[in-house]
Parts: C-alpha cells; sequence; structure tokens
C-alpha cells in the first residue's frame, strides 16, 4: 500500500514513516477511508502495539507516521534464521493475542496479520499496520471485485469474500504460529492463490496439522476452525500460550536465539542517531 521510511522527529525520536502510494492517493474515497481508519487506530492502546503518532491526508501524498520499532519483521527472521524455539512461539503468539485484544476492543480489525506484520523486538513482538488496509481494501474491491490481503494468511471466511470479524484475525495469528514453529505453512507450500483456496476450503477438509508439535496442536486446533464462532478469543488465547511458554510473557529475557538477538542489537544501535544534514559542496 505504500513506502515505509525511517524518519526522525524535530527532537531526534526515530519514526516510522509510511506514505501511501500515488494511485491510493489519488482516489477521494480511499482518503475519505484512510482518515477514518487512522483515527481508529490512534485510539488503540495497549502492550505490543506500535502506535500511530501523527498523519496527513489531505497533501498530494497521504502518510502515516508511527513510533519505531528498531526489530526485523518475523517474516525477515524466519527467512534469515530459521523457525523459532517452541517457548519463543508461546510468547510470540500470546503477546500477539494480548495485541489483538487491545485493538479489537477499539472496534479495529486488522484483516491483514502475517509475518511481515510482526517485528520481533528486545522488549518482545510488536503488531503493525492494524486496521489500515480496510482503506485500500474498500478501494480495490470498488475498482476490481478483488480483495487486499495477503492469501496464505486470510480466513475462510476473509478468503470466500464474506464478512470479517476479530476472529478472522485469530485464524491468521494461528497460521503464524504455524510458520513461525516450522517454516511450514499448514495448508502446504503451493502458490498464494492455491494456499488461498485450499483455506476458502477449511470446512470440507481441514488442515492436517499431525506435523506440529504436540504441544503447539491444540493451539492450532483451536485457531484454525473454519467456523470464527468456534475459535478461540484472543483473551484465552494469551492466557494458553503463557501456560505453554513456562514463563511470562513479559520477560524477554534471551527469549530469542543468540544470532537474531543480536541482529535486533545491531538495528536498534544504528537506530539511535539520526543521519547529520550534510553540507552542499562546492563543484
Amino acid at each position: 500500500m505504500g513506502t515505509v521510511y525511517l524518519s526522525h522527529t524535530r527532537g531526534g525520536q526515530p519514526v516510522a514513516l509510511k506514505v501511501i502510494r500515488r494511485e491510493y492517493g489519488q482516489d477521494a474515497d480511499f482518503r475519505r477511508r484512510f482518515e477514518q481508519e487512522v483515527q481508529a487506530a490512534r485510539r488503540v492502546q495497549g502492550y505490543h502495539i506500535v502506535p500511530v503518532v501523527d498523519h496527513d491526508t489531505t497533501g498530494e501524498l497521504p502518510w502515516l507516521a508511527s513510533a519505531f520499532i528498531a526489530g526485523i519483521p518475523l517474516h525477515d527472521a524466519l527467512v534469515a534464521f530459521g523457525p523459532l524455539p517452541l517457548p519463543a512461539v508461546f510468547q510470540l503468539v500470546g503477546c500477539a493475542a494480548r495485541a489483538l485484544t487491545s485493538i479489537h476492543a477499539a472496534g479495529v480489525i486488522h484483516r491483514d496479520l502475517k509475518p511481515s506484520n510482526i517485528l520481533l523486538g528486545s522488549q518482545g513482538p510488536f503488531v503493525i499496520d492494524f486496521g489500515i488496509a480496510r482503506a485500500a481494501d474498500a478501494t480495490h474491491l470498488t475498482q476490481s471485485g478483488g480483495l487486499i490481503g495477503t492469501p496464505q494468511y486470510m480466513s475462510p471466511e476473509h478468503a470466500l469474500g464474506e464478512q470479517v470479524t476479530p476472529a478472522t484475525d485469530v485464524f491468521s495469528l494461528g497460521l503464524i504460529a504455524a510458520v513461525s514453529a516450522t517454516g511450514r505453512h499448514p495448508y502446504g507450500d503451493g502458490g498464494a492463490i492455491t494456499i488461498a483456496a485450499q483455506i476458502a476450503n477449511t470446512a470440507q477438509r481441514p488442515p492436517r496439522l499431525d506435523g506440529y508439535d504436540e504441544r503447539l496442536r491444540p493451539l492450532l486446533e483451536r485457531c484454525l476452525t473454519a467456523e470464527p464462532a468456534d475459535r478461540v478469543g484472543t483473551e484465552e488465547l494469551a492466557a494458553l500460550c503463557q501456560e505453554s511458554a513456562g514463563r511470562g510473557l513479559g520477560d524477554f529475557t534471551g527469549w530469542l536465539p543468540a544470532p537474531l538477538t543480536a541482529e535486533i542489537a545491531r538495528r536498534e544501535q544504528s537506530s539511535q542517531v539520526p543521519p547529520r544534514p550534510t553540507a552542499p559542496q562546492m563543484p
């Protein structure tokens, strides 16, 4: 939906600045929905949330700024370092479930929860981009009748174009848990559209979970049911994860493998000092 830049406030605090793509910025309906969704997102308060701190919908290109977390997207971490240890998976899912509880309490549904929308930091995981996808989704639906989202992490009802609810985010989080623990998607290794079709058919053919750790399998079963009403709630999910993790969800001492922790520390160090402007050079 846009490009994200590392920027700094006048006081030197780092922020993540997302500039919306021009094709969206030229759509008046998108700007109106974007304003509504950003205002809703700014109401969200809670742990493991990256808050929106400022935005502009009237300029040439709409933008929003959120607090900067010097972490690594879960997607990038899995590609570079492989699956997470099971205790880290439980802590990740439990903290994300707490974040979803706060997001849903503010009347917002994430709609595009996926590994690239979860940041791993020294102070735990953080959920980003909650609710913002809805403005783009409505614009795209108007233009082409399609769906905005990540097919591999949609719920069955989302893939079928039906109404989404907070339970939609729970299904997505269950998929994230499975991939984080093994690097394998519960619906196989086909292309995005193939996986989305299999997800849409969950009621007839549930995902095979026998290849996952027996300690993780009950959690996956409660998240990945076809019927939204049958999925576990976010508060109960957080409690289950804390029990399975064997430690408090707020204890992040050594919660990630050493190489991943070192990469996060490197990113934190590099983001602390904003770049100094250079003086113009005479030819």
